[in-house]
């Protein structure tokens, strides 16, 4: 029989980051995604989720690139030159995608590969149903503890906000208090 209390602790809260690939608000979030990896390492889990916005014509292939780049190895690093790169995203398309794989050392006729064969829209599809279900709407958006934070309308206050969140379910990982 194993202690519920260990159980609970080992593994850590999460926040579930809602995002569109081709969204200059999430570009500016990843200055407070940066300060929470900074300050919480390995004690929080940060899930990258999308949510590719109707608005943005290559928000979709984007985050089924961004799925590859995972598959590849760096998930994180290539979402995040992504978001460096929304404004060139939206003018030039596909092209950067394939291009930013290739900066990155990622094997880029695989990306193309999977771009058409769309090995990666159950995944991407999957999120978008989900975030739609959990009342997402624009991004970014932040899920913590099961409070949903909009980042879209403004990024003020909110790491502040999550990280009084995920001190608490640091500090009392069962919820005890």
């Amino acid at each position: 029989m194993t202690d519920s209390t260990t159980d609970r602790t080992a593994t850590p809260p999460v926040l579930d980051v809602w995002c569109d690939l081709q969204c200059p608000d999430c570009h500016a979030a990843l200055e407070d995604i940066h300060a929470l990896r900074a300050r919480y390492g390995d004690r929080l889990e940060i899930r990258l989720r999308h949510f590719p916005l109707e608005k943005n014509k290559h928000a979709y292939a984007a985050a089924q690139a961004a799925e590859e780049a995972i598959t590849q190895g760096q998930g994180r690093a290539y979402a995040e030159a992504l978001l460096a790169r929304t404004r060139e995203l939206a003018a030039d398309g596909e092209p950067v995608l394939i291009d930013t794989a290739r900066r990155l050392g990622l094997d880029a006729d695989e990306f193309d590969t999977a771009l058409i064969d769309g090995r990666h829209l159950l995944i991407v599809d999957a999120d978008q149903a989900e975030g739609k279900a959990i009342g997402v709407t624009g991004t970014p958006t932040y899920v913590i503890d099961g409070r949903r934070l909009d980042g879209g309308k403004s990024q003020e206050g909110l790491r502040e906000r999550i990280e009084e969140i995920a001190d608490r379910l640091l500090a009392d990982p069962g919820g005890l208090l």
